[in-house]
């Protein structure tokens, strides 16, 4: 009789190890992925300074740690603005008289360094840090004429942000996330010039 309880005793306390590592293992999820729509507005400088929802955000990584993950990124996000009708000198012997919408769209994309300041609880707010290049194409379009140009240059961009799990599997959250972007591109159009572009904006989506 004393041997068949010892028996069940190792049992239990095998059984319940695996239900415990099995249940720990589900909510330690090591790779994660977000996809978002981005509400963006370039600031700094009043070329397309309107702010605009016309964009997404894509990111993935891997938990170096339980809470330090590395991984990449890529966006986009278009800035449109109309300009009211006005001389516009395109050479010293020609001039255009129209109206124009100035238009620049954005694609970073880089590596990030991810820091989640708690891993176990079903609201994870985090810090992150991207780097990596930009492409920018900037440009004014007319009644007749359509001007552009089109650069790369550095990109940095802190984000911060939560991801929300309504579930303790962590297989599906909510992802919310505020940011500064800035990136070294100048572009020149007609008489316009941007040196440097800064973008604050956020993002709105789901984490698997």
């Amino acid at each position: 009789m004393k041997s068949k309880l010892s028996i069940l005793a190792i049992v239990a306390v095998l059984a319940s190890a695996i239900y415990t590592n099995t249940a720990s293992a589900q909510i330690y999820r090591p790779m994660y992925f977000n996809i978002d729509w981005q509400f963006n507005a370039i600031v700094g400088d009043d070329y397309a300074d309107t702010p605009t929802g016309w964009g997404m955000n894509f990111e993935g990584g891997y938990y170096v740690t339980p809470k330090l993950a590395i991984g990449l990124y890529a966006s986009f996000h278009t800035a449109d603005k109309h300009i009211g009708e006005q001389l516009l000198e395109l050479s010293p012997s020609s001039h255009l008289f129209t109206d124009q919408i100035h238009s620049v769209f954005q694609i970073p994309f880089g590596a990030l360094l991810k820091y989640r300041f708690v891993e176990d609880s079903m609201f994870e707010p985090y810090a992150t840090l991207k780097l990596g290049t930009m492409y920018t194409s900037t440009s004014s379009t007319t009644q007749v004429l359509d001007f552009y140009d089109e650069q790369w240059g550095f990109n940095v961009q802190p984000e911060v942000g939560v991801t929300i799990y309504p579930s303790a599997h962590k297989r599906f959250g909510i992802h919310i996330a505020a940011y500064y972007n800035y990136a070294t591109n100048q572009s020149q159009v007609l008489s316009y010039n941007i040196n440097g572009i800064n973008n604050v904006g956020f993002h709105l989506g789901f984490s698997f």
